[in-house]
């Protein structure tokens, strides 16, 4: 994994030459800029990981950079602004505008390196944070004791050692984005970023900004690509990718560089690419709806995960790994599996794989009672998942509600079972119900239904 990236603004050489050497001593990787303007340009050339500002510069101060920097939202790394003729006011200012810290000239090195390192692993911490809450908490190994599961993890190990790309496939829900993070977890990139895009929530008009960045109007903004520099970038749904955007992969593929929208300076980067796919990516070459050259480059070393009917053996682990997870997670009385619950389950078709498994336990903790679940709880639950998946009857319909209410929850209800139904791709759900995607795009959001974590 790379050393951190910090960059060192200041106007004054000694202090930054000072900076630099002790950073570099302590294995940081260091860039400098001499002025505002500098400071601009170094961070179009490379994403830093941290930036350490000096508030009193000749042509822009560092409080006009952090605001400039943190327009629209959160700064994009953190920021240890520098003064040594600071005041209150000043140190409030920047602290106000997202500044990590404020350290006084003549700088204490301790307290330099003690900074540093604090204001990196509150960044990391804060990254892990968002990632948990936007996405569910990920198995720390692919669960289950049988032959296939022991093969494929151990498939997953070697593969981790190496920098090739990767295409997963498989079922939906049989557990793509848990080999994922395993392969992750298990490669030298472990203690860098690994980053998610669900290709098929991305609207084909905002796709290569939230890939590659954008330099456009005169902001600059960083895509995954910069934001995963250094660990994975997981494209989930990848035969969901638009043409334009499929071209741009293939670039970077080829030259581990990418220019950002608007942009005319080609950015490096150092990211490993895991895809996946629950389609047939041979086919959709064949049908000239995938690119082939980019098949080609993606499907180097493929690892397939097979549906949970083909490892029942893993079921008894799953549903004890799942009961302990939801107890865990959210509170919910512990319950056990009786052998003929556990035996029902072993025999059922399981046509949602894993994800189907998990949302059964959590159905069954929520609400049965009793210590153990039994094999009359489970052929009820199965039963009533079955009818569930089925857009419901006249009986289920909310007619003591105002039409406009009343038409929410039905279209909402509509469009979960369509988007399951289609896999949880955003780009198949489109055709499935005759919406253009933008359009779509714009009423998932409307209704709250989340397309990332499908």
């Amino acid at each position: 994994m790379p050393a951190a990236y910090i960059l060192v603004v200041d106007d004054e050489p000694d202090i930054r030459t000072l900076v630099k050497e002790i950073l570099e001593e302590e294995g940081y990787e260091v860039g400098v800029a001499e002025n505002g303007e500098a400071a601009r340009r170094a961070r179009r050339d490379r994403r830093p990981d941290l930036i350490m500002l000096d508030i009193w510069m000749q042509d822009v101060d560092g409080i006009t950079l952090l605001r400039e920097w943190g327009e629209g939202g959160a700064l994009p790394c953190p920021v240890i602004v520098m003064s040594g003729h600071g005041t209150v006011e000043t140190a409030v200012e920047a602290t106000r505008l997202g500044a990590y810290d404020f350290i006084e000239k003549p700088i204490s090195l301790a307290k330099l390196l003690l900074t540093v390192e604090r204001a990196l692993e509150a960044d990391q911490l804060a990254r892990e944070n968002t990632g948990l809450k936007r996405t569910e908490a990920t198995v720390a190994e692919p669960v289950g004791r049988s032959e296939v599961m022991q093969r494929l993890r151990e498939q997953a190990r070697r593969i981790a050692q190496h920098s090739s790309w990767v295409l997963i496939t498989g079922e939906p829900g049989v557990g793509k984005k848990t080999f994922a993070h395993y392969l992750h977890a298990q490669s030298a990139r472990r203690q860098g970023p690994f980053v998610e895009v669900g290709v098929g929530s991305m609207s084909p008009h905002t796709s290569a900004v939230e890939l590659f960045g954008s330099e456009e109007g005169g902001r600059l903004s960083y895509g995954r690509f910069e934001q995963a520099n250094g660990g994975t970038l997981y494209l989930d749904d990848i035969a969901d990718m638009d043409d334009q955007t499929q071209a741009r992969l293939v670039s970077v593929l080829e030259t581990r560089s990418f220019l950002r929208v608007g942009g005319s300076e080609p950015v490096h980067v150092d990211v490993r690419i895991i895809a996946a796919t629950h389609s047939d990516l041979a086919a959709s070459v064949a049908a000239d709806n995938f690119r082939e050259d980019l098949y080609y480059h993606l499907n180097v070393v493929p690892l397939h995960i097979p549906p949970l009917a083909q490892h029942y053996e893993d079921i008894p682990d799953l549903l004890n790994y799942y009961a302990d997870y939801f107890v865990t997670r959210e509170s919910l009385p512990y319950r056990h599996f009786s052998v003929g619950a556990q035996n029902r389950l072993r025999n059922h078709s399981w046509p949602g794989n894993v994800r189907e498994l998990k949302n059964l336990v959590q159905r069954l903790l929520i609400l049965g009672a009793g210590d153990e679940i039994t094999a009359q709880e489970v052929d009820s639950a199965i039963g009533a998942q079955a009818a569930a998946s089925v857009v419901g009857g006249v009986s289920a319909l909310p007619f003591d509600l105002p039409l406009r209410e009343a038409r929410e929850q039905f279209e909402k209800a509509y469009l979960e079972h369509q988007l399951n139904e289609s896999g949880g791709s955003v780009g198949k759900l489109a055709k499935r119900v005759g919406m253009e995607r933008t359009h779509l795009y714009r009423k998932l959001k409307s209704l709250g239904i989340d397309t990332k974590g499908k």
